[in-house]
């Protein structure tokens, strides 16, 4: 079993000052790992109070021996907005959509699609243009093919003869 690392009162001052400066609630557990740790306490005994696992609360440990304190004054965070035109950009390629629809014209997620793939520059799924829609609060309308409330053949033709019958 390895010797654990013996902290230097410099770094046990830069936790507590990061602890007390911290908002962020993940932070805040990740250094309460190390402050539990440089007050003696085991890797079980921190897993328990912090529930974290023993490894998680060991790696901690690890990364701070050998990377300091930076590394958890540094945002870790990772992923997030993964879209490949910025909002504005987006609303700028829809405009020119806008102005065809305002027309009357019929769009389709195919013109759309194309013009979003030309833009930044390589192939995307066709659910990503869905979202840059209903990001941008567009909604699908379509003509209708008839009327819901349309009478049948049958009835329109008996209505005309009606009509001729009672002019008569």
């Amino acid at each position: 079993m390895s010797k654990p690392h013996q902290f230097s009162a410099e770094q046990q001052e830069a936790v507590e000052r990061l602890l007390k400066k911290t908002t962020d609630v993940k932070l805040h557990r990740k250094l309460e790992v190390l402050r539990l740790r440089m007050e003696g306490y085991q890797n079980a005994e921190i897993a328990k109070i912090t529930k974290y696992s023993k490894s998680r609360v060991s790696a901690l440990c690890c990364i701070y021996a050998n990377e300091g304190i930076s590394y958890f004054e540094e945002e870790q965070r990772k992923g997030g907005n993964r879209r490949n035109l910025s909002f504005d950009e987006e609303r700028k390629l829809l405009a020119e959509f806008e102005e065809a629809a305002n027309q009357g014209q019929i769009i389709t997620i195919g013109e759309i699609k194309a013009a979003y793939d030309e833009r930044c520059g390589h192939e995307s799924g066709s659910g990503t243009i869905y979202q840059v829609l209903a990001r941008h609060k567009w909604r699908k309308v379509m003509p209708r093919s008839k009327h819901p409330k349309k009478a049948s053949e049958e009835a329109i033709e008996a209505s005309k003869k009606l009509t001729l019958a009672s002019r008569k």
